[in-house]
């Protein structure tokens, strides 16, 4: 059985304490989806329910850490080196339609490279975390990208960037049917840090996304690279935070990925 270190112990005990007023939320925008229209107040409000308790457990046990947070920013880290960047509600369109596909997402960041992370799935109650050189797990089991070697055979996820104007678009779309021609098939699950995590575990091939932000993809970089997957941006540039692409896959499929993403 998989050992966590005190910093895993840590992220999953505050996931799991906002994970149970996410959980009686989400059952209740159910009842409000047959009742009336308009959910986003309840769902915004849950979404910062989830955040100030996941901010509050992890100041109190690590009170030298910053945070960058989805919805109250940044808060400078006392120790100078390391912060938390947490999505408290990875999948809000999801969420908010009653679509069981949504996480909680923490990841660890120190001197500006990233070290650990969690990613937890409430409804299906499953964590999935890595630490730099220790490996990834769900759960207790140890976690492996596919060995699926021809994009032909693959199972791939994107995500559809938030940036709404037409070229915008229209790369997207151009992108889709790049990688249609070459895939055994596309899914499109609205959570990037479950997508990044699907990689990890091997039950996607592949995922690309542009226009993300730091916290809905720092545990899920961290969760594949440490379960042996390869990571850029989509252009094929270093994987950066603050650029928000990314093109995940195991080894033998991120390059095929990449090209066809390309138009070759």
């Amino acid at each position: 059985m998989a050992q966590r270190s005190p910093l895993i112990s840590v992220m999953a005990q505050a996931a799991d304490k906002a994970a149970r007023n996410l959980i009686r939320d989400f059952n209740e925008v159910e009842n409000l989806q047959v009742s009336r229209k308009g959910t986003n107040d309840f769902v915004t409000a849950a979404d910062i329910r989830a955040e100030q308790t996941l901010k509050e457990e992890l100041a109190r046990v690590r009170p030298g850490f910053g945070f960058l947070l989805e919805e109250s920013g940044a808060v400078k880290a006392a120790d100078g080196r390391s912060r938390w960047i947490v999505d408290p509600l990875d999948g809000t369109l999801n969420f908010m339609h009653s679509v069981p596909q949504f996480a909680i997402s923490i990841g660890v960041e120190q001197d500006g490279e990233l070290i650990a992370g969690i990613v937890f799935d409430p409804i299906k109650d499953e964590l999935f975390w890595a630490e730099k050189g220790r490996g990834a797990f769900i759960n207790h089991r140890r976690l492996r990208v596919s060995a699926r070697d021809k994009l032909a055979s693959s199972l791939v996820a994107h995500g559809r960037p938030a940036d709404e104007s037409p070229p915008a678009r229209e790369r997207f779309l151009t992108q889709m049917n790049h990688v249609l021609g070459h895939t055994r098939d596309l899914r499109r699950m609205g959570s990037a840090s479950l997508d990044l995590a699907y990689v990890a575990a091997g039950r996607l091939d592949g995922y690309w996304e542009e226009g993300l932000q730091p916290w809905d993809i720092a545990a899920g970089i961290i969760l594949v690279r440490e379960a042996g997957g390869y990571l850029t941006a989509v252009d094929g540039s270093p994987v950066d935070l603050d650029r928000g692409s990314v093109l995940a896959g195991n080894p033998h499929i991120h390059g095929q990925l990449h090209k066809a993403l390309a138009g070759r």
